[in-house]
Order: structure tokens, then sequence, then C-alpha cells
């Protein structure tokens, strides 16, 4: 699949969670538009996700509409994912995100670790116990809790020390979630459940995502081949 129509299909599935017809304009620019059902961001709050050379915006109510497409407009596409850029024209209160967005071609898929990684239910109490030994961010961070895939899984003395698994989104994405106990890190175990579950994804039709704060989540991805397209920050306003 060629980078453009990568893209394409990145923006195809985010276009889908808007809620209400939108588009990423030809031109560059920005789209905003009011949607009670977006996906792209808490009820109540401004959704912005930002792909290519181009943006989508939802927000809750068409009083705020005006206020947000003004602020927005003539601003470079790149910068609107930027919490400080956002507060200096808009009045935020609460900002969720920036986390990039990357996706993956079949053609790009990474090798599996043969006989390393294991498979377990998405629901097994080994993940449980799992997520349940880590410093409580890291839970949250990685999604492992709301997997509805099964979850690949490496271990060490019958304990699981790194799992992979993914959502399935609307727009037929694998939302991907990777996560290795601190104290393994650094020995390739992320790479390899994160293999096995991109493959999966795959397998299922479905196109993984890759959504990350972290650098080093980052760096793993870049090191299975996704490729970094845009943003997505979420941003409730002051009344």
């Amino acid at each position: 699949m060629a980078p453009d129509q990568l893209l394409a299909r990145a923006r195809e599935a985010w276009l889908g969670m808007a809620g209400v017809p939108m588009v990423f304009p030809a031109d560059g620019g920005v789209d905003v538009a009011v949607s009670t059902r977006s996906l792209l961001c808490p009820p109540g709050w401004v959704g912005i996700v930002a792909l290519g050379d181009a943006a989508i915006v939802t927000v809750s109510e068409g009083s705020t509409a005006g206020t947000v497409r003004q602020a927005l407009h003539g601003l470079p596409v790149g910068i609107l994912t930027y919490p400080d850029r956002l507060r200096a024209v808009l009045p935020v209160a609460e900002v969720l995100g920036p986390a990039s967005l990357a996706y993956l071609d079949r053609c790009d898929l990474p090798p599996a670790g043969a006989g390393l990684v294991g498979v377990i239910p998405g629901g097994h109490a080994d993940l449980a116990a799992f997520l349940a030994s880590v410093p409580a961010a890291d839970a949250d961070e990685c999604g492992l809790a709301d997997i509805t895939s099964e979850a690949f899984v490496v271990r060490r003395e019958d304990r699981v020390v790194a799992a992979a698994g993914y959502r399935h989104w609307p727009g037929s994405m694998a939302h991907m979630g990777v996560l290795t106990e601190p104290g393994h890190r650094g020995r390739g175990l992320a790479r390899a459940v994160a293999a096995a579950a991109v493959a999966d994804g795959v397998a299922n039709g479905l196109l993984p995502q890759w959504r990350a704060r972290p650098d080093p989540s980052r760096r793993v991805a870049r090191a299975l081949g996704f490729r970094e397209l845009g943003a997505q920050v979420s941003i409730r306003l002051r009344a």
C-alpha cells in the first residue's frame, strides 16, 4: 500500500468516528463541525485529529463552533495538536493528549518472534495479574484492559512480563496496546508481542493503529514499521 493510500485509509476511519459528514480538506485546511456523536473526544469536549496536511475538528455545541473555527483559521495544521499553541488562541481548561497516530501497511509486517510469544484470552487472569503488578499509570496508558483481541504474551517463570493486543475500533482499525514490565524493558519483548498482535489484526482485515504519547512507545512503533501520519488531541474549553 502506497503512503497516500495508507493515509487515505486512516482518514476514512476517523471520518467515520466524527458522527457527522466531514472531510479532510484537499487544500490542507481544517474542517470544523458540530457533532454530539463524535468519538474524536469525550462528550462536551473539542476533538482535533490531524492526519497528513489536513485536520478535522468536532465540537459539541453550535455556539462553540464559530469560536473554534475562527481561532484555528490560518494556523498551520502541524501545530493544531500542540496544547501550548491552542491555549494561545482558545480558553482551554483541560487537555487530553496529544498522542501521535501511526499506521502499518500489511506489506511492512514485522517478523514474529517464533516460540517466544504465547497467546491467552484477553480477559485471562494472568493478564489481569500482570496489569495489577505494573505502575497504575502504565496500565492505564497501554489500554490492555480494554482489548477485544486475544493477548499475546511473554512469560518469565510462568509469569507474564510483556503483553500486547488490540481493541477493534470503528473503521476497521486495530487499536494496539502493548506493555512490558519495567524490570524487563530494553530486551525487545515489546516488539515481539506487538509484532504478533499486529499480525493477528492484519489477518483479520484490520488497519493497525498505534496511538502513543510516551517516546519509548513511539520508538517501538517505528521499529515495527509503523508510520506516524499525524496526531490527536482533545481539549475542554472554559465556559
